[in-house]
C-alpha cells in the first residue's frame, strides 16, 4: 500500500493488507505496468495508478456479482 494511505483509507480486514498488496503487484503485471519494486507506487504516472486501481475494483466487482449470482443472492 501506498505510504500514509493506511490512515485515510483502513482495510475493513486488516489481514488483508499483505494480499491486497501482492495483489496489486500482479495486476500491474497484467496490465503491462512495470511495478516499483522499492514499494513507492509515486514515481508512476497518475494513469498507469489508476489503471491499477480501476482493474482490481473491477475485478473485485466481478467477483462479487459472481459469488451473489452462485448464491442466488441476486437476480
Amino acid at each position: 500500500m501506498a505510504v500514509g494511505s493506511e490512515t485515510r483509507n483502513p482495510l475493513v480486514v486488516k489481514e488483508a493488507k499483505q494480499v491486497m498488496s501482492q495483489w496489486k503487484y500482479e495486476i500491474a503485471n497484467e496490465l503491462g505496468i512495470t511495478p516499483p519494486a522499492d514499494g513507492y507506487w509515486g514515481t508512476l504516472t497518475s494513469r498507469d495508478c489508476g489503471a491499477v486501481g480501476g482493474h482490481m475494483v473491477r475485478k473485485m466487482i466481478q467477483m462479487a456479482e459472481s459469488q451473489m449470482a452462485s448464491k442466488g443472492t441476486w437476480k
